[in-house]
């Protein structure tokens, strides 16, 4: 399909559910198809306006913005990026944002997580979960028995990691995935380094130069997606699977 038809269909979409945020996300990636990068910056910042939790949509509309010389604006929105994904945990637009602000010259902005203020354990436990900053419980024994399951289970707290395997079912279920196939299961560990925050470098550092398994492209866009959208599928349930080419 033609950018210009697929335009033509989410604004369409859009004239009849103006509050739709993955339409305004799937519009902005239309108009980046057609090297629309104005209107695509556009498209990606309703996104945001509607759902905070698609950091991606920050990272996206930056890039347009920037794209299309309008470095000021780029600089308003990355930094509200930077401070979404990096609160929320969404390490890829983290970094993505953060490589584009140094490209524009612009300051990195400091964010304080909650839980940083004190390392007073709290009632939730005494164990400081490195993706959320919240306080929890150590997970009494690594997932995996392998370097990734150890990093797990010294950095991710017991509640962060039942919060993925929650995450991980849903994924399984509206992606149709059986693990029992490579590529597959390559898909299912992608998801969970994104949510986890397990950069490919920290993977490659704690499984002995191992190079991460990687999606093939017809699952990569569609986690990175899910992962936009802070992991919540509700409006999207039973349909992801019809994304996959």
């Amino acid at each position: 399909m033609d950018p210009q038809t697929r335009i033509s269909q989410f604004k369409s979409l859009i004239d009849s559910d103006p509050n739709n945020d993955m339409a305004h996300f799937s519009l902005g990636n239309a108009y980046l198809q057609a090297n629309q990068n104005k209107e695509a910056a556009a498209s990606f910042i309703r996104c945001t306006q509607i759902n905070k939790g698609m950091t991606k949509a920050f990272q996206l509309a930056g890039r347009a913005l920037i794209d299309s010389n309008q470095n000021e604006q780029a600089t308003e929105i990355l930094t509200w990026g930077y401070i979404e994904s990096t609160t929320r945990g969404d390490m890829l637009p983290k970094n993505a944002i953060e490589e584009m602000l140094k490209e524009i010259n612009a300051p990195i902005p400091e964010v304080v997580q909650k839980g940083d203020q004190s390392d007073t354990p709290s009632a939730g436990g005494d164990f400081r979960c490195t993706k959320t900053g919240q306080m929890g419980h150590k997970l009494p024994k690594p997932p995996f028995k392998n370097g990734m399951g150890q990093w797990i289970q010294d950095n991710i707290s017991k509640e962060t990691f039942d919060e993925w395997i929650g995450m991980g079912t849903k994924i399984i279920n509206e992606l149709r995935l059986d693990l029992s196939r490579d590529d597959h299961d390559a898909a299912y560990d992608y998801a969970m380094r994104l949510y986890l925050g397990l950069t490919d470098d920290l993977y490659t550092s704690v499984m002995n130069n191992q190079s991460p398994p990687m999606p093939e492209s017809q699952f990569k866009g569609v986690i990175e997606d899910i992962m936009a959208m802070g992991g919540h599928l509700e409006s999207e349930q039973g349909n992801l699977h019809t994304k996959i080419d």
